[in-house]
C-alpha cells in the first residue's frame, strides 16, 4: 500500500491570476508545489488525486483552470509568480504517475545539488526532454528571472527551450524511476503549434538570448 502524505489541492483560474497580478499579498508558501493547467475538469481531478496518492512526499497541488484561453505557458508563469517554494513541478491534466514519483524525483535532485531541472520519465523522451519536470526554484531564477518558461510561447516549446538551457549548463537530471507518463492517445498524430515552432527556431538561431552555444544542442529539437 502506498503511504499517504499531506497533499493540499488548491484551485486557481487564469482570470483570478490576471486580476490579482499586481497583488503582493496572500502569496502561497510551500516547500514543493505541483502546477497542473487544465481544461477538462474530470481529467484534472483524476490526475491530481492519483498524483497525490502516489507521490510518497508532501506537496501542495495547484489546479490551474485556463478559463481565459491564455495558454499553459502564461498560466504556469502567472501561477508561479504567486508562489514561494523550493521546488516546483510542472505537469498536465493527462499525466499519470508511477508510485513514489515525487519522492524519487526530490531525492534525485537533492543528491545532485548542481542540477536544476529533472526530466520525468514520460514514456516518450526518456530524459532527453523535460516534457514534465521538477525544477529547483533557485536555479530557475537565473534562467528567466523567475518565470518557468520563456513567456512568448503559448502551448509548446517552453519545456524544450528550458531543457536545452539545462543541458548547456549540465543542469539536467534524469532517473527512470521518476515516472510521470503523458497519457494522450492521439498525441503522435497531432502537430505542434506552428507559431510556437517558428518562435523556437528563431530563438535557437540566436542561442536563446545567448544562453546556449553548443551547436548540437541548438539543432537537437529542430
Amino acid at each position: 500500500m502506498t503511504a499517504q502524505h499531506d497533499a493540499s489541492v488548491l484551485r486557481w483560474s487564469g482570470s483570478q491570476l490576471l486580476t490579482s497580478a499586481e497583488d503582493t499579498h496572500g502569496r502561497l508558501s510551500a516547500k514543493t508545489v505541483v502546477l497542473l493547467p487544465w481544461l477538462d475538469a474530470s481529467m484534472a481531478q483524476t490526475a491530481l488525486q492519483t498524483m497525490a496518492w502516489r507521490a510518497g512526499a508532501p506537496a501542495v497541488y495547484l489546479a490551474l483552470h485556463d478559463d481565459t484561453g491564455m495558454g499553459p505557458v502564461a498560466l504556469l508563469n502567472a501561477a508561479l509568480a504567486k508562489v514561494d517554494c523550493e521546488m516546483v513541478v510542472y505537469t498536465a491534466q493527462d499525466a499519470f504517475p508511477g508510485r513514489y514519483w515525487l519522492r524519487n524525483a526530490l531525492a534525485c535532485l537533492h543528491s545532485q545539488p548542481a542540477k536544476g531541472l529533472l526530466a520525468f520519465n514520460d514514456g516518450k523522451w526518456f530524459g532527453q526532454l523535460a516534457a514534465f519536470g521538477l525544477v529547483r526554484r533557485a536555479w530557475l531564477q537565473g534562467v528567466y528571472g523567475g518565470n518557468l518558461f520563456f513567456s512568448d510561447y503559448r502551448h509548446h516549446y517552453g519545456d524544450t527551450e528550458l531543457t536545452v538551457v539545462a543541458l548547456q549548463q549540465d543542469a539536467l537530471a534524469y532517473d527512470p524511476h521518476c515516472l510521470l507518463i503523458e497519457v494522450d492517445h492521439g498525441k503522435d498524430r497531432r502537430t505542434v503549434d506552428a507559431q510556437d515552432r517558428r518562435l523556437y527556431l528563431r530563438r535557437a538561431a540566436q542561442g536563446f538570448d545567448a544562453r546556449v552555444v553548443d551547436p548540437t544542442l541548438l539543432k537537437r529539437f529542430r
